[in-house]
Protein backbone atom coordinates (compact mmCIF):
# COMPACT_ATOMS: atom_id res chain seq x y z
CA UNK A 1 0.00 0.00 0.00
CA UNK A 2 1.45 3.45 -1.01
CA UNK A 3 2.09 6.02 1.48
CA UNK A 4 1.68 9.75 1.75
CA UNK A 5 5.64 10.18 2.37
CA UNK A 6 6.94 8.06 -0.19
CA UNK A 7 4.75 10.30 -3.09
CA UNK A 8 5.86 13.25 -1.98
CA UNK A 9 9.58 11.90 -2.30
CA UNK A 10 9.33 11.05 -6.07
CA UNK A 11 6.31 14.07 -6.75
CA UNK A 12 8.64 15.79 -9.09
CA UNK A 13 8.65 12.23 -11.64
CA UNK A 14 6.58 12.01 -14.44
CA UNK A 15 4.98 9.36 -13.26
CA UNK A 16 4.27 8.26 -9.41
CA UNK A 17 2.55 4.91 -9.86
CA UNK A 18 1.77 3.04 -13.23
CA UNK A 19 -1.15 1.36 -11.68
CA UNK A 20 -3.09 4.37 -10.23
CA UNK A 21 -5.52 6.20 -13.04
CA UNK A 22 -4.15 9.89 -13.66
CA UNK A 23 -8.15 11.76 -13.36
CA UNK A 24 -6.71 15.66 -13.96
CA UNK A 25 -3.52 17.14 -14.26
CA UNK A 26 -2.39 20.80 -14.51
CA UNK A 27 0.74 22.41 -15.08
CA UNK A 28 3.00 25.78 -15.31
CA UNK A 29 5.97 26.51 -16.33
CA UNK A 30 6.95 29.41 -17.01
CA UNK A 31 10.18 30.47 -16.94
CA UNK A 32 11.17 32.87 -13.82
CA UNK A 33 7.76 32.67 -12.62
CA UNK A 34 5.52 30.41 -10.62
CA UNK A 35 6.15 26.70 -11.41
CA UNK A 36 3.40 24.06 -10.39
CA UNK A 37 1.88 20.93 -11.17
CA UNK A 38 -1.29 19.37 -9.25
CA UNK A 39 -2.13 15.84 -10.07
CA UNK A 40 -5.24 13.49 -9.20
CA UNK A 41 -5.41 10.49 -9.30
CA UNK A 42 -7.71 7.11 -8.39
CA UNK A 43 -6.35 5.54 -5.39
CA UNK A 44 -8.81 2.66 -4.46
CA UNK A 45 -7.74 1.56 -1.50
CA UNK A 46 -3.77 1.53 -2.54
CA UNK A 47 -3.33 4.31 0.20
CA UNK A 48 -4.30 5.12 3.53
CA UNK A 49 -2.59 8.05 5.37
CA UNK A 50 -2.59 11.49 7.07
CA UNK A 51 -2.36 14.43 4.60
CA UNK A 52 0.94 15.45 4.58
CA UNK A 53 3.69 18.71 3.55
CA UNK A 54 7.07 18.54 2.52
CA UNK A 55 9.16 21.73 2.32
CA UNK A 56 12.61 20.53 0.30
CA UNK A 57 15.30 23.41 0.46
CA UNK A 58 18.22 23.57 -2.14
CA UNK A 59 20.98 25.27 -1.32
CA UNK A 60 24.76 25.59 -3.11
CA UNK A 61 26.44 28.18 -2.20
CA UNK A 62 28.38 28.05 -5.60
CA UNK A 63 25.45 27.34 -7.77
CA UNK A 64 23.34 30.35 -6.51
CA UNK A 65 21.34 30.45 -9.52
CA UNK A 66 20.44 26.37 -8.74
CA UNK A 67 19.23 27.51 -5.74
CA UNK A 68 15.01 26.71 -5.07
CA UNK A 69 12.53 26.23 -2.97
CA UNK A 70 9.69 23.13 -3.10
CA UNK A 71 6.26 22.28 -1.28
CA UNK A 72 4.90 18.99 -1.83
CA UNK A 73 1.79 18.35 -0.92
CA UNK A 74 -0.66 14.81 -0.57
CA UNK A 75 -4.01 14.61 0.32
CA UNK A 76 -6.37 11.75 0.36
CA UNK A 77 -9.96 11.31 0.61
CA UNK A 78 -11.29 13.96 -1.87
CA UNK A 79 -13.98 12.56 -4.45
CA UNK A 80 -13.93 13.31 -8.09
CA UNK A 81 -16.74 12.89 -10.81
CA UNK A 82 -16.09 14.19 -14.50
CA UNK A 83 -19.54 13.38 -15.66
CA UNK A 84 -21.31 16.72 -15.53
CA UNK A 85 -24.69 16.09 -17.01
CA UNK A 86 -26.45 14.34 -14.27
CA UNK A 87 -27.23 17.28 -11.90
CA UNK A 88 -29.25 15.35 -9.42
CA UNK A 89 -26.31 13.18 -8.91
CA UNK A 90 -26.85 10.22 -6.15
CA UNK A 91 -23.86 9.37 -5.95
CA UNK A 92 -25.08 5.66 -7.83
CA UNK A 93 -23.25 4.64 -10.93
CA UNK A 94 -25.64 5.54 -14.26
CA UNK A 95 -25.00 4.87 -17.72
CA UNK A 96 -22.73 7.29 -18.31
CA UNK A 97 -20.19 7.12 -15.24
CA UNK A 98 -19.35 5.00 -12.39
CA UNK A 99 -20.38 7.46 -9.78
CA UNK A 100 -17.41 9.42 -7.67
CA UNK A 101 -14.44 8.44 -7.21
CA UNK A 102 -12.04 8.78 -4.15
CA UNK A 103 -8.54 10.45 -5.25
CA UNK A 104 -5.49 11.74 -4.21
CA UNK A 105 -4.30 14.54 -4.73
CA UNK A 106 -0.50 15.58 -4.87
CA UNK A 107 0.51 19.42 -5.65
CA UNK A 108 3.96 20.23 -6.27
CA UNK A 109 4.83 24.42 -6.23
CA UNK A 110 8.48 25.32 -7.28
CA UNK A 111 10.30 28.66 -6.70
CA UNK A 112 13.54 29.56 -7.64
CA UNK A 113 16.05 31.66 -6.22
CA UNK A 114 14.96 34.92 -8.81
CA UNK A 115 11.40 34.35 -8.28
CA UNK A 116 12.04 34.82 -4.10
CA UNK A 117 14.17 37.61 -3.95
CA UNK A 118 10.97 39.85 -4.73
CA UNK A 119 9.94 39.31 -1.15
CA UNK A 120 13.40 39.70 0.36
CA UNK A 121 14.41 42.95 -1.06
CA UNK A 122 15.40 45.63 1.44
CA UNK A 123 14.62 43.68 4.83
CA UNK A 124 16.57 42.26 7.76
CA UNK A 125 17.34 38.83 7.92
CA UNK A 126 15.67 38.08 11.68
CA UNK A 127 14.31 34.12 11.51
CA UNK A 128 14.70 31.27 9.68
CA UNK A 129 11.63 31.87 7.71
CA UNK A 130 13.34 35.20 5.68
CA UNK A 131 16.81 32.94 5.90
CA UNK A 132 15.29 30.12 3.53
CA UNK A 133 13.27 32.68 1.61
CA UNK A 134 16.33 34.72 0.66
CA UNK A 135 18.15 32.13 0.46
CA UNK A 136 20.85 32.81 3.66
CA UNK A 137 20.28 29.54 5.23
CA UNK A 138 23.29 27.65 4.42
CA UNK A 139 22.68 24.02 4.09
CA UNK A 140 19.67 22.10 2.04
CA UNK A 141 17.24 20.35 3.53
CA UNK A 142 13.55 18.08 4.04
CA UNK A 143 11.11 19.15 6.21
CA UNK A 144 8.06 17.07 5.97
CA UNK A 145 4.92 18.36 8.15
CA UNK A 146 1.53 17.43 8.89
CA UNK A 147 -1.70 19.96 6.96
CA UNK A 148 -4.09 22.39 9.34
CA UNK A 149 -7.32 22.82 8.06
CA UNK A 150 -6.08 26.38 6.61
CA UNK A 151 -3.27 24.80 4.74
CA UNK A 152 -6.11 21.96 3.55
CA UNK A 153 -8.49 24.65 2.28
CA UNK A 154 -6.29 26.54 0.21
CA UNK A 155 -4.97 23.21 -1.64
CA UNK A 156 -8.75 21.97 -2.26
CA UNK A 157 -9.12 25.78 -3.86
CA UNK A 158 -6.80 24.70 -6.55
CA UNK A 159 -9.33 21.95 -7.69
CA UNK A 160 -12.39 23.24 -6.55
CA UNK A 161 -13.18 26.53 -7.84
CA UNK A 162 -15.01 28.02 -10.61
CA UNK A 163 -12.84 30.30 -12.38
CA UNK A 164 -11.43 29.98 -16.33
CA UNK A 165 -8.66 31.72 -18.59
CA UNK A 166 -7.44 35.07 -16.95
CA UNK A 167 -9.14 35.26 -13.71
CA UNK A 168 -8.02 31.32 -13.07
CA UNK A 169 -4.60 32.59 -13.71
CA UNK A 170 -5.45 35.26 -10.82
CA UNK A 171 -6.71 33.12 -8.41
CA UNK A 172 -3.69 30.05 -9.13
CA UNK A 173 -1.26 33.18 -8.25
CA UNK A 174 -3.19 34.49 -5.06
CA UNK A 175 -3.40 30.84 -3.98
CA UNK A 176 -0.05 29.81 -4.03
CA UNK A 177 1.15 32.64 -2.80
CA UNK A 178 -0.71 31.81 0.22
CA UNK A 179 0.27 28.22 1.03
CA UNK A 180 3.63 29.49 0.56
CA UNK A 181 3.02 32.07 3.54
CA UNK A 182 1.17 29.25 5.43
CA UNK A 183 3.91 26.41 4.95
CA UNK A 184 6.36 28.77 5.91
CA UNK A 185 4.81 28.93 9.02
CA UNK A 186 6.30 25.49 10.15
CA UNK A 187 9.61 26.30 10.05
CA UNK A 188 9.13 28.95 13.23
CA UNK A 189 8.24 26.99 16.76
CA UNK A 190 8.53 30.32 18.66
CA UNK A 191 5.57 31.91 20.37
CA UNK A 192 4.06 34.17 17.99
CA UNK A 193 4.86 38.03 18.96
CA UNK A 194 1.28 39.22 17.87
CA UNK A 195 0.69 42.30 15.30
CA UNK A 196 2.43 45.97 15.65
CA UNK A 197 -0.44 47.71 14.33
CA UNK A 198 -3.14 47.23 17.56
CA UNK A 199 -6.13 47.55 15.31
CA UNK A 200 -4.98 44.26 13.64
CA UNK A 201 -5.62 42.60 17.06
CA UNK A 202 -9.39 42.43 16.18
CA UNK A 203 -10.49 40.00 13.51
CA UNK A 204 -12.78 42.81 11.97
CA UNK A 205 -9.78 45.25 11.23
CA UNK A 206 -7.93 42.04 9.88
CA UNK A 207 -11.03 40.93 7.47
CA UNK A 208 -10.43 44.76 5.98
CA UNK A 209 -7.27 44.00 4.92
CA UNK A 210 -7.87 40.97 3.39
CA UNK A 211 -10.65 42.36 1.55
CA UNK A 212 -8.44 45.06 0.48
CA UNK A 213 -6.37 42.01 -1.22
CA UNK A 214 -8.56 40.49 -3.04
CA UNK A 215 -10.05 44.13 -4.56
CA UNK A 216 -6.58 44.47 -5.57
CA UNK A 217 -6.74 40.90 -7.00
CA UNK A 218 -9.92 41.52 -8.80
CA UNK A 219 -8.54 45.13 -10.31
CA UNK A 220 -5.18 43.25 -11.93
CA UNK A 221 -6.33 45.28 -15.13
CA UNK A 222 -7.99 48.27 -13.89
CA UNK A 223 -5.74 50.42 -11.76
CA UNK A 224 -7.70 52.14 -8.21
CA UNK A 225 -5.79 53.71 -5.92
CA UNK A 226 -5.11 53.36 -2.22
CA UNK A 227 -7.72 56.34 -1.52
CA UNK A 228 -10.15 54.36 -3.54
CA UNK A 229 -9.24 50.82 -1.77
CA UNK A 230 -9.41 52.71 1.88
CA UNK A 231 -13.05 54.07 0.65
CA UNK A 232 -13.92 50.05 0.19
CA UNK A 233 -12.72 48.45 2.43
CA UNK A 234 -13.98 51.31 4.55
CA UNK A 235 -10.58 52.19 6.87
CA UNK A 236 -7.42 54.81 7.41
CA UNK A 237 -5.27 54.65 4.19
CA UNK A 238 -2.92 55.29 6.80
CA UNK A 239 -3.93 51.97 8.55
CA UNK A 240 -4.68 50.61 5.59
CA UNK A 241 -0.83 50.88 4.28
CA UNK A 242 0.88 50.01 7.60
CA UNK A 243 -1.89 46.93 7.93
CA UNK A 244 -1.38 45.54 4.52
CA UNK A 245 2.65 46.12 4.95
CA UNK A 246 2.36 43.88 8.29
CA UNK A 247 0.42 41.19 7.46
CA UNK A 248 1.73 40.69 4.18
CA UNK A 249 5.05 41.75 3.97
CA UNK A 250 4.94 44.12 1.46
CA UNK A 251 3.95 47.31 -0.19
CA UNK A 252 0.24 47.77 -1.74
CA UNK A 253 2.14 48.73 -4.90
CA UNK A 254 4.73 46.13 -4.93
CA UNK A 255 2.13 43.40 -3.76
CA UNK A 256 -0.42 44.80 -6.96
CA UNK A 257 3.03 45.62 -8.90
CA UNK A 258 4.01 41.86 -8.51
CA UNK A 259 0.45 40.35 -9.28
CA UNK A 260 0.42 41.91 -12.49
CA UNK A 261 3.68 41.50 -13.72
CA UNK A 262 2.95 37.85 -12.66
CA UNK A 263 -0.39 37.93 -14.84
CA UNK A 264 1.79 39.83 -17.80
CA UNK A 265 4.46 36.62 -17.70
CA UNK A 266 0.97 34.10 -18.30
CA UNK A 267 -0.29 36.06 -20.82
CA UNK A 268 2.74 36.72 -22.61
CA UNK A 269 4.11 33.14 -22.04
CA UNK A 270 1.10 30.92 -22.16
CA UNK A 271 -1.66 32.50 -23.90
CA UNK A 272 1.16 34.39 -26.18
CA UNK A 273 -0.95 37.32 -26.30
CA UNK A 274 1.26 40.48 -28.09
CA UNK A 275 2.95 42.87 -25.94
CA UNK A 276 0.03 45.38 -27.24
CA UNK A 277 -2.29 43.46 -26.27
CA UNK A 278 -1.33 42.50 -22.98
CA UNK A 279 -0.12 46.23 -21.95
CA UNK A 280 -3.94 46.89 -22.88
CA UNK A 281 -5.59 44.15 -20.61
CA UNK A 282 -3.57 45.22 -17.54
CA UNK A 283 -4.67 49.18 -17.72
CA UNK A 284 -0.92 50.22 -19.39
CA UNK A 285 -1.86 53.90 -20.78
CA UNK A 286 1.48 52.97 -23.15
CA UNK A 287 3.29 50.06 -23.99
CA UNK A 288 6.51 51.93 -22.90
CA UNK A 289 5.22 52.31 -19.65
CA UNK A 290 4.44 48.60 -19.50
CA UNK A 291 7.76 47.90 -21.06
CA UNK A 292 9.38 49.27 -18.67
CA UNK A 293 7.29 48.23 -15.39
CA UNK A 294 7.83 44.81 -17.10
CA UNK A 295 11.77 45.03 -16.97
CA UNK A 296 11.83 46.59 -13.98
CA UNK A 297 9.65 43.12 -12.29
CA UNK A 298 11.77 40.69 -14.42
CA UNK A 299 14.74 41.69 -15.77
CA UNK A 300 13.69 41.13 -19.08
CA UNK A 301 11.92 43.00 -21.59
CA UNK A 302 8.51 41.54 -22.71
CA UNK A 303 9.87 40.44 -26.14
CA UNK A 304 12.53 38.84 -24.68
CA UNK A 305 10.16 36.80 -22.75
CA UNK A 306 8.29 35.84 -26.02
CA UNK A 307 11.40 34.66 -27.24
CA UNK A 308 12.31 32.41 -24.85
CA UNK A 309 9.34 30.11 -25.58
Amino acid sequence: MLKALDILRVAHQPTIDPSMELLFEKEQNVPGSLQYTIKRYATGDRIHSDDTGMMVYHYNEHRPDKNFLELRYCTAGNRYCAEKSCSNCTQLPTNNCKGKIETMDVYTFHFTHSFLSQFTHNVKVSNRKDEVIGFKHPASFTKVFPLCSRKRNVLDGFLNHTYSGSLENIFINAKIHEILLYSLECLVDEKEEGFACKFLADESGREKIYLAREILLKHIGDPITIKELSRKVAINECYLKKGFKEVYGTTIFDFYQQQRMEHAKYLLYEKALSVTDVSALLGYSSISHFSSAFKKHTGLKPCELLMAK
